[in-house]
């Protein structure tokens, strides 16, 4: 892992300019800085792997998606301490930073409800034919990954072509598809992202 050596406050245009140059931000008791990581976490949109269970879980109608309708209280969730992780990288600054990127429709999420509470959901940044997803939660069971799959249904059928999903930690990623590459791989394949224009609304 590699990142700056000093803190930076976040605005739409050095977020998006982050992204850009493949790097993302993270905050610590130090402040926030960037990150670049190596190797690098993708989930390939064209290899996505729905297991059976969660296949069943998906069709059923235990759940409701919503795209882009509570993307503050998603991150949030994300945010919020949990046993085993009382402390977490996603600061309050970052929530009205990232808040006014989706403001500004760069950033958007992804809610699963059952009834009318939130089950899970995830949110990351669209900028190009690039969607990085940066954190997801769940409440119930499988809502957050509910809220992947229907992601990636999004994205395929908008025509991006990279998902970053930053980091490979553990097994949960994995069984979907999920894989770790080359620093040097990822800043080809986001080149290549950067000149296909992702429509979000596209499904």
């Amino acid at each position: 892992m590699s990142n700056s050596d000093a803190t930076l406050t976040l605005t739409p245009a050095v977020l998006l300019s982050g992204y850009a140059q493949g790097l993302f931000p993270m905050a610590d008791d130090d402040g926030i800085e960037w990150y670049d990581v190596d190797p690098r976490a993708v989930l390939p949109l064209d290899a996505f792997h729905v297991p059976r269970r969660l296949a069943r879980t998906v069709r059923s109608t235990d759940y409701t998606i919503t795209v882009d309708a509570q993307f503050r209280t998603v991150m949030q969730h994300c945010a919020a301490a949990r046993p085993g992780r009382e402390t977490t990288w996603i600061a309050p600054e970052m929530v009205e930073a990232y808040s006014e990127l989706h403001r500004l429709g760069y950033a958007h999420s992804v809610e699963v409800w059952q009834g009318d509470a939130l089950a899970g959901g995830l949110y990351g940044v669209a900028l190009g034919g690039l969607f990085a997803g940066e954190s997801i939660f769940t409440v119930q069971r499988d809502a957050g990954k509910v809220a992947l799959v229907h992601l990636v249904e999004r994205l395929r059928h908008g025509g991006y072509v990279l998902l970053d999903t930053q980091y490979l930690v553990g097994p949960h990623m994995r069984q979907f598809g999920a894989i770790e590459i080359a620093r040097a791989e990822y800043q080809r394949r986001l080149a290549q992202a950067l000149r296909v224009e992702g429509r979000w609304n596209a499904l």
